[in-house]
């Protein structure tokens, strides 16, 4: 008999970040996401940057998931991520200002003190967490802060 739901466990060098049974998830995979339902072929994956997104009844919920490794089995799916953070948990002002220091360092072409991989990777995780954010929440929240009459 197949099970119709996994457990996810999603475990970052410095917590225990998730450990929920779900429907179904989609999680960001070097070349592109990967679709999981309850009974997937085993098989272990190098994670990229991006959005975790996991199905429990009719609640979807988000977290980033930044490098790492998913070892999926039929009824379990383990991600051991560098960096993951649940969407409610981002700091929307923190993320936006990342955002514009890694702007300003691209915009300076030609100037060698540019650690331009850096910068590049930088402004890639500020923006993955501002999708993300917003999915959770967390922007209409802070938006309506900064808007209010």
């Amino acid at each position: 008999m197949m099970a119709n739901s996994i457990s996810l466990h999603v475990v970052t060098p410095e917590r225990q970040l998730l450990q929920e049974t779900v429907d179904s998830l989609q999680l960001p995979g070097l070349k592109g996401y990967l679709g999981i339902l309850p009974g997937h072929a085993p098989l272990i994956t190098e994670l990229g940057y991006g959005e975790l997104s996991y199905q429990k009844g009719k609640e979807l919920r988000h977290l980033t998931v930044m490098g790492g490794y998913a070892e999926v089995l039929a009824d379990r799916v383990t991600v051991l991520a560098e960096v993951a953070e649940r969407a409610e948990e981002i700091d929307v002002d923190r993320a936006r200002a990342a955002r514009e220091r890694a702007e300003n360092l691209l915009s300076k072409t030609g100037d060698p003190d540019v650690d331009w991989d850096a910068a590049t990777l930088a402004l890639r995780r500020s923006l993955i967490r501002l999708q993300t954010a917003t999915k959770g929440g967390a922007v209409a929240a802070a938006d309506e802060h900064h808007h209010a009459p």
